[in-house]
């Protein structure tokens, strides 16, 4: 088994690690500059794991799967999602990427994990009693899905009915949210022109030219940049006021 993910600001890391510490697999971010295909190519199971987006995949990893259609043909897949309240059908919506019968899902599972949006005041940033409550939470849940997985059971959350007409009302507005998001970053005057967010975004969306920070337009919201600048001068998205950062897990 091999696990890959996609993690803004360290939930679906969390997760992911926690599953391959488990089972003894190998763990992968997919913003590694390695060779995926040499790694997936002998392994009999793959997994993904990354935040639902809307009740949609993180754009950085619908395109990883798309990259990597070939290499999952005839493969065993085990799909995890983390959510802040409920997604629908956020696992099964990445075999919308693959073409039928491609690949078999054995396992699909959605974690709650802690609110990263943090500049929308009616959804306030979580304390540690919080983020512990949640951490126990998905401990226990991860402790079951492993000894199902070793035990051969199949679960797929998320492939029922209702589940993939929750996930249509929710998704069914994304492809517009995307496409404005892209251009939806603000960096206000506290800048200090540290150029973390350059470093960090896995859109390679910043860069520093002429003494500010400018963007490419290419923003996917994953937040990972306005939770992480020392001076809380980015705004993603919504022009909120960043009040608490998510530090993740």
């Amino acid at each position: 088994m091999i696990m890959f993910y996609f993690s803004a600001t360290g939930n679906s890391k969390y997760i992911a690690e926690s599953l391959c510490n488990t089972m003894n697999a190998a763990c992968h971010s997919i913003e590694e500059k390695i060779d995926f295909t040499g790694l997936i190519a002998p392994e009999d199971v793959i997994g993904f794991c990354y935040p639902i987006y809307g009740s949609r995949l993180p754009r950085l990893m619908r395109e990883f799967v798309s990259m990597n259609e070939k290499s999952l043909k005839g493969k065993k897949l085990i799909i995890f999602c983390t959510q802040m309240i409920f997604s629908g059908d956020g696992s099964r919506v990445l075999t919308d990427l693959l073409p039928r019968d491609h690949a078999q899902v054995i396992y699909a599972e959605h974690f709650l994990m802690p609110n990263n949006v943090c500049n929308l005041f009616f959804l306030p940033v979580p304390g540690d009693k919080t983020i512990d409550w949640y951490l126990a939470k998905s401990q226990k849940k991860m402790q079951a899905v492993c000894e199902n997985i070793s035990n051969g059971k199949v679960r797929k959350r998320g492939f029922n009915p209702g589940s993939r007409a929750l996930g249509l009302v929710q998704g069914v507005f994304l492809p517009g949210l995307e496409e404005r998001a892209k251009k939806k970053v603000w960096i206000s005057d506290d800048c200090d022109l540290c150029g973390l967010c350059v470093t960090i975004c896995p859109m390679e969306n910043l860069a520093v030219e002429s003494g500010k920070i400018v963007t490419s337009d290419n923003c996917m919201m994953c937040y990972r940049c306005i939770n992480k600048c020392p001076k809380k001068a980015l705004k993603v998205f919504l022009k909120g006021r960043v009040k608490k950062q998510y530090a993740g897990v």
